[in-house]
């Protein structure tokens, strides 16, 4: 699970030792490599690199957004990002966690200025279409080479989920737009958008990426 702490810690235990530079560069050096594996296709580096850093991500999406399940859909879909363009890493311009901090915070502030665009629109009867941004997700795969996938993908979506997502990402609508247009409740969306998110995601990355 996202964010697991270790309990029982009081102010007065000992702060860790700081990572040694080595440390640090061999970690970097580490993520580069699987990045670089997981531009080519690399499943099994797609595993580790999760592994290793699911934490910061999720932790810097809880930090933003201050709501565990919405970080953990962020989260979520920051590594359906990472997948789709790891192929475009440049580890001259940002080191690895950089990066994928970077797509944390690009995602966290979308979901932001959603939610928020949500709620005006709520207050302000009438006014549509604003302010939207399309998902950078499926924005960017539309331009990569991986879009055949990503459409064969699709297909194995329920009906419901693919028009869902489809609304949500590929219209620009808020979730209370969606729920608008499908006559269905706003809980009802998220979750069709999170489980269709998640057999998308499994679809791309198979067993060894699940």
């Amino acid at each position: 699970m996202f964010g697991a702490g270790e309990p029982g810690e009081t102010a007065s235990a000992p702060a860790c030792p700081a990572r040694r530079p080595d440390r640090d560069d061999e970690l970097t050096a580490r993520l580069t490599e699987l990045v670089l594996a997981v531009g080519a296709g690399d499943r099994a580096a797609f595993t580790e690199l999760y592994r290793l850093t699911s934490h910061r991500v999720f932790g810097l999406a809880m930090r933003m957004l201050g709501n565990r399940s919405t970080a953990e859909e962020v989260a979520q879909e920051v590594y359906l990002q990472t997948w789709t363009l790891a192929d475009r890493y440049d580890a001259t311009i940002s080191s690895p966690m950089g990066w994928l901090m970077m797509l944390t915070h690009r995602r966290a502030v979308d979901r932001i200025r959603m939610d928020r665009s949500a709620t005006d629109r709520e207050i302000t009867f009438g006014h549509l279409h604003l302010g939207q941004d399309r998902d950078v997700v499926f924005e960017e795969v539309e331009q990569s080479h991986d879009e055949r996938a990503v459409l064969h993908c699709l297909d194995a979506l329920t009906p419901l989920q693919r028009e869902t997502i489809a609304l949500a990402y590929y219209g620009g609508h808020t979730y209370s737009e969606v729920a608008a247009h499908l006559g269905t409740p706003v809980p009802t969306v998220k979750t069709r958008i999170r489980d269709g998110l998640k057999r998308l995601a499994d679809c791309l990355l198979g067993p060894a990426g699940a």
